[in-house]
């Protein structure tokens, strides 16, 4: 750029002795952006690779492989995969359709719940969250299931992500990403499953495939970049920790024993040339139990210190595993189930954030898992005589129940909803719903315990059920955590 426009650089150019001026170069500085012999190798495996190019199938693979191996021997990783599918699955989801016909609601909820405990939706879909954690991605097929003794025959079967592949080699087609076949609009259009598992060594492997059309595959996964077609393990940023968790802790153990195997040692002070009797280098005396003994001329017996595990160990584990479920939105005292150093305040609002994950991991498995199960169940049940009335209907408006978060302190939410629905801020919908339950369903319920109350005659006192110890035991826990906070 010539800052004195382009007429005052032709007279300078046509001015042999006068000085052409100088270029003037603005640059933007980002210290991130600086590449210096301190940052060159923890920048070096930063790439501008596509989402997918980035995911390729060997990445994917080799992530899987070191997932599942790590949650196969890692007591903690195995541990927080499990957590994460009971608290964000539980006993499984609940249907509730919200049409004006209060009578075919029932049916239809009551017929979906015998479908869902016969073909274990609420094991499948846990099954489906784990798999999600260790594989990044899970695949279920809406099949059809014979053998099931519910008038509707939809069936999950659950799939691999290793089987849902590109059977020719790789780069892929255009159009295709890993096994799956998209149009022109991005849309998915067909998976192709291989018919063997890659790693099933009963069976040859072979590169035939089955093509499954979109609306009959179910495929959950979260896209952390925009164009992401295949999902990663969800606990990658925490392999290389467990690794190292694992490493200490052996370090640990080993030096611990190493310092336990050798009862202990003779030793001398005497220089080389000194008085002392003569004994053997290494060489190995058997010490009896409760037997006094006499030691060679000159030397003396020590035991080595047992000094580990060392003092910070405790709060290397801590640390770590804080670190580990920090990339899975956990707080410490549920990743390690301890929460030994947690006052009632501290609990309450970790356990908020993590609860607000939950609520957000089950919206989405409600969009891309259950909405579609149910759509294929209502197709199927409307083929049925006695849900017949269900042809023609389409989706049908509903929602979802899921098992409610348990309070840290019962009593005080109890008057906190009590205040809000003397308030008006609230509705026993909103309430139940927080707790997992249906409103009509749980009001019906107590118009039926308040009549049978009547007719026998008892107050609400007599018919409340005693007070439990475990009850009486968390009442005094509240009560000294309140205490500490």
């Amino acid at each position: 750029m010539w800052p004195f426009g382009k007429s005052r650089g032709r007279a300078s150019r046509g001015n042999a002795g006068h000085r052409p001026p100088l270029r003037v170069v603005l640059r933007a500085r980002y210290d991130a952006a600086q590449t210096t012999t301190e940052n060159a190798r923890h920048w070096a495996m930063a790439d501008s690779l596509s989402a997918d190019a980035a995911n390729s199938p060997d990445v994917r693979r080799k992530l899987r492989q070191r997932a599942r191996y790590e949650v196969a021997n890692n007591s903690y990783a195995k541990g927080i995969v499990l957590t994460l599918a009971n608290d964000c699955i539980g006993t499984g989801p609940r249907l509730q359709l919200l049409t004006e016909d209060a009578e075919a609601n029932r049916r239809v909820e009551a017929a979906f719940a015998e479908w869902a405990r016969a073909v274990d939706l609420a094991g499948k879909l846990r099954t489906m969250r784990m798999a999600k954690g260790t594989d990044g991605e899970a695949f279920a097929v809406l099949t059809s299931n014979p053998a099931l003794e519910t008038p509707a025959k939809l069936d999950l079967r659950l799939v691999e992500a290793d089987q849902v592949a590109s059977a020719r080699p790789y780069p892929p087609m255009p159009n295709e990403a890993d096994g799956i076949v998209f149009d022109a609009f991005g849309n998915p259009v067909a998976y192709h499953v291989l018919k063997a598992h890659p790693g099933d060594r009963l069976r040859a492997p072979a590169l035939k495939y089955d093509r499954i059309p979109a609306e009959s595959m179910v495929h959950w996964f979260r896209p952390d970049r925009p164009g992401q077609h295949r999902g990663v393990p969800e606990i990658t940023p925490a392999l290389p920790l467990f690794a190292q968790l694992r490493r200490y802790t052996l370090a640990v153990l080993g030096a611990a024993e190493t310092a336990a195997d050798f009862a202990a040692v003779l030793f001398t002070d005497a220089p080389a040339s000194g008085e002392a009797a003569a004994v053997e280098p290494m060489d190995v005396v058997e010490l009896e139990k409760r037997m006094a003994t006499v030691l060679p001329d000159g030397w003396k017996l020590g035991q080595i210190k047992a000094e580990q595990p060392g003092t910070g160990y405790g709060e290397f584990k801590r640390e770590i595993l804080n670190e580990i479920a920090r990339c899975l939105n956990m707080p410490f005292n549920v990743a390690a189930c301890n929460s030994s150093g947690y006052n009632y305040a501290s609990g309450r609002l970790d356990h908020q954030t993590y609860f607000k994950s939950i609520r957000v991991e089950q919206s989405h498995l409600a969009e891309m898992v259950m909405d579609r199960v149910l759509a294929a169940w209502l197709a199927e049940a409307a083929l049925l005589g006695d849900f017949a009335f269900l042809h023609g209907l389409g989706e049908l408006p509903h929602q979802w129940f899921w098992d409610g978060m348990e309070h840290v302190d019962p009593a005080k939410e109890a008057t906190a909803q009590e205040k809000r629905l003397k308030n008006n801020t609230t509705t026993l919908a909103d309430e139940y719903a927080k707790q997992g339950k249906d409103w009509e369903a749980q009001i019906r319920q107590r118009a039926k315990e308040k009549q049978l109350m009547a007719e026998l005659g008892l107050t609400e006192a007599q018919a409340a059920p005693p007070p439990g110890e475990a009850e009486d035991d968390e009442e005094a826990e509240g009560e000294v955590d309140r205490a500490a906070a």
